[in-house]
């Protein structure tokens, strides 16, 4: 059956609805005095990347007082100025936090590979902090930017918008309520297909660009651009159209991470969060033989996961491009272009952003789900404007999305090693791959430090 149908559930459900539900309604309860604000007063935001992802988010704060208009392509600021004609408008991030006395508040929407250097200060700083997906460009940032949330004591959010859908609450809601037994296998894919491949499946794949080598030469800067900026950490290179404008530039590794880390932050966000995971055991991938250069577009990444909290252990697989699940090759699942399969001891739960299926159907007629227990949400951005307000927290907060990019970054990292990755969390190193260390943090460019 299709479980968003049921309704109700016995008294174990409901006591467990109830655990849930006081861990859940926290997000939204928090009295306003934490804060000593008004939730109808208006916070002042400075806004850093206004284009592309950028010009989205700031739609979605849009109901705030925006102080700061920061982007290295000065038409986005001029777009984002014309509506916002009173705020500073800025080129360098950096120069912002001259200015911090102005704003509460800092959305993040630059490249990947700068993310950590605008979300760091805002948070010594004691800003409250929206920041893109991924939340960082490696496994290290990830880290750090997540202690330092912690010591911050700031609302923060991470940039999955479907977090805040209410099939995904659904969904969590069902599998840790145990509607399919304990879980021991889940498996991910998209459909997405963007990266390192030929001409004819770049055309097959409808990917924005087709690219297989380093360009030996170079492409006009486009007016308006400070290149020397976007680079930022990055090392020093040439323009060309390959890179910019986004999202072209996330399948170099110089600037991004590929579909492992952009689409992995929606999809694998739902096993996460269900299964309650944090660091895997061991990582290791599958695919094309690795380019020092660009992102594969098909790959898979196999993650092992210890038991806990009365968990059996887990293994959870991410299949990207042409790789799918068995599954679904041989028809035990419907062909979803993209989605996420639970495997438990009762059956399983198929979902993908806005559906999902308990299976094998016949087993599960006259099932009675749960109650709901998660709140309906304010909206993604909503969530995180009420949380700086009232001292609550987001549900996609650097807590628990830091957690969530290091896992993603670690599949590329078992990707570009070529070897099966024995993860240390606390020393934050594979044990048995001392050749994996510049995958999990790089030296950056003269005149950039992340401190």
């Amino acid at each position: 059956m299709d479980a968003q149908a049921g309704q109700g559930g016995g008294t174990t459900r409901r006591r467990f609805g109830l655990e849930l539900a006081g861990t859940a309604a926290a997000v939204f309860a928090a009295p306003a005095v934490l804060r000593g604000r008004n939730l109808n007063d208006k916070m002042n935001i400075a806004i850093i990347g206004a284009g592309g992802r950028g010009a989205a988010n700031l739609d979605g704060v849009s109901s705030e007082n925006i102080t700061a208009l920061c982007d290295v392509f000065e038409p986005a600021v001029e777009q984002a100025g014309s509506q916002f004609p009173k705020a500073r408008r800025f080129r360098d991030f950096r120069r912002v936090f001259d200015h911090s006395a102005e704003f509460d508040a800092v959305v993040v929407s630059t490249c990947e590979h700068t993310h950590a250097f605008a979300t760091l200060p805002a948070l010594q700083l004691g800003k409250h902090v929206y920041c893109e997906k991924p939340l960082s460009y490696n496994v290290w940032e990830a880290r750090v930017i997540r202690e330092a949330a912690e010591k911050a004591k700031v609302a923060t959010q991470m940039g999955t918008q479907i977090h805040a859908g209410d099939n995904y609450r659904r969904v969590v809601e069902l599998i840790q309520a145990g509607a399919i037994g304990p879980v021991t296998e889940a498996h991910v894919w998209v459909g997405r297909a963007w990266g390192r491949q030929s001409a004819e499946d770049a055309r097959r794949n409808q990917d924005i660009v087709h690219v297989e080598e380093r360009p030996t030469g170079s492409s006009p800067i486009p007016k308006g651009l400070d290149w020397d900026l976007w680079l930022g950490p990055a090392p020093a290179r040439p323009f060309h159209e390959v890179y910019f404008p986004g999202p072209k530039w996330y399948r170099w590794w110089d600037f991004g991470n590929g579909t492992m880390s952009d689409l992995g932050s929606h999809w694998i966000d739902l096993p996460f969060w269900a299964l309650k995971l944090k660091s895997p055991a061991t990582i290791e991938a599958f695919g094309p033989p690795p380019h020092p250069e660009i992102a594969p577009a098909s790959m898979k990444v196999v993650y092992e996961y210890a038991g806990h909290d009365q968990a059996p252990p887990l293994t959870l697989t991410w299949y990207q491009g042409a790789d799918k699940p068995k599954a679904f090759h041989d028809g035990t699942i419907p062909k979803w272009d993209s989605g996420v399969l639970f495997v438990g001891s009762k059956g399983m739960l198929l979902a993908d952003y806005g559906r999902l299926k308990l299976l094998p159907e016949k087993e599960f007629q006259g099932f009675i789900a749960p109650a709901q227990v998660f709140p309906k949400s304010l909206g993604h951005h909503a969530e995180w404007i009420h949380a700086c307000k009232t001292g609550g927290k987001a549900l996609c907060d650097f807590a628990y999305s830091g957690w969530l990019t290091e896992a993603n970054h670690l599949g590329n990292v078992a990707y570009r090693t070529g070897k099966k990755l024995e993860w240390d969390a606390a020393k934050l190193q594979a044990s048995n791959a001392p050749e994996a260390e510049p995958f999990l943090r790089r030296e950056y460019r003269k005149g950039w430090k992340l401190a």
